[in-house]
C-alpha cells in the first residue's frame, strides 16, 4: 500500500489510546486484512475496516500487535522502543523516528 493515506507510516513511533502502550509500526495494511473470527474476538470497540491498520512491535513486551488507526497517535517521547524484533525492520532511530532496513536483493 502507498502510505499516503494512512496517518503514520513504518519506523514512527505511536501510542495507544485505549491500552496505553508505546510502539513502533512496522508495515501499514489499506484495512483490515485479518479474519473475521479475530475481528470478532479482539476488535472489541469495531473499529472500521476500511481505513488503515497498522502492525505494531510494542514496547518493552515480545509482542507484535494490529491496531487500527482510530486507536492510534503519535508518541512524542522519542524514547526507542525496547522490542526483541527492532533489528529486523529497523537499522537505527533517525529524525522522528526508526531508520527502515533496507532489504537485500
Amino acid at each position: 500500500m502507498t502510505t499516503s493515506t494512512a496517518k503514520f507510516r513504518p519506523g514512527q513511533l505511536i501510542h495507544h489510546k485505549l491500552f496505553e502502550y508505546r510502539g513502533v509500526i512496522v508495515d501499514v495494511d489499506p484495512g483490515f486484512q485479518g479474519t473475521e473470527e479475530w475481528y470478532a474476538s479482539v476488535a472489541r470497540s469495531r473499529p472500521p475496516r476500511d481505513q488503515p491498520w497498522y502492525h505494531v512491535l510494542v514496547h518493552g513486551q515480545d509482542l507484535n500487535t494490529y491496531v487500527a488507526e482510530r486507536n492510534l497517535e503519535p508518541d512524542e517521547t522519542g524514547e526507542p522502543v525496547q522490542h526483541v524484533e527492532i533489528g529486523t525492520f529497523f537499522e537505527g532511530m533517525g529524525d522522528g523516528g526508526y531508520i527502515i532496513r533496507r532489504k537485500d536483493h
